[in-house]
């Protein structure tokens, strides 16, 4: 008898006032392996143009498909980091704006008459006398050239 014909214990049953032995068997059948190699070398692959073409649309469709995904990524990306590189050069002319405010209010006290007279003064200069001030001609035409001329010249005296 095999492996698979053998009984489990007997199992007793109480059915009253006897008690039945009851024979069990494994379930199932045996289950058998064969190793037999399979040789595939003279088979030939059939070449089936139909699926061939279903590939090839597939094939397109998805790179058509992943072309157009990279395509939305790389604009959607591509305003986002803008929006960043605007937002920067906001913030710089913002500054830059404040620093020309600045600069402007800087040069008007600077220029302020009262504020070069005051200093003139505390380096001992004087107002001009009349006469001391000579205006240069200009030439016949507006903007033209000037020729030099060492006639006319005075030299003013702090004293």
């Amino acid at each position: 008898m095999s492996v698979w014909a053998t009984t489990l214990p007997q199992v007793l049953q109480n059915t009253g006032n006897q008690v039945q032995a009851v024979r069990r068997y494994l379930p199932g059948a045996p289950e058998i392996y064969f190793n037999k190699t399979i040789d595939n070398t003279r088979l030939v692959r059939v070449a089936d143009p139909k699926r061939r073409r279903e590939m090839f649309v597939f094939t397109f469709a998805l790179t058509m498909l992943t072309l157009f995904t990279f395509m939305y990524l790389w604009q959607h990306f591509s305003s986002i980091e803008y929006g960043y590189k605007i937002e920067a050069l906001r913030t710089q002319r913002d500054a830059l704006t404040d620093v020309n405010k600045t600069l402007r209010l800087e040069e008007a006290s600077l220029k302020d008459p009262e504020r070069i007279d005051a200093i003139a003064r505390r380096m001992g200069m004087q107002m001009p006398v009349a006469g001391q001030v000579q205006h240069m001609e200009q030439g016949e035409e507006v903007g033209g050239p000037v020729m030099a001329r060492a006639v006319g010249v005075s030299v003013v005296s702090i004293e």
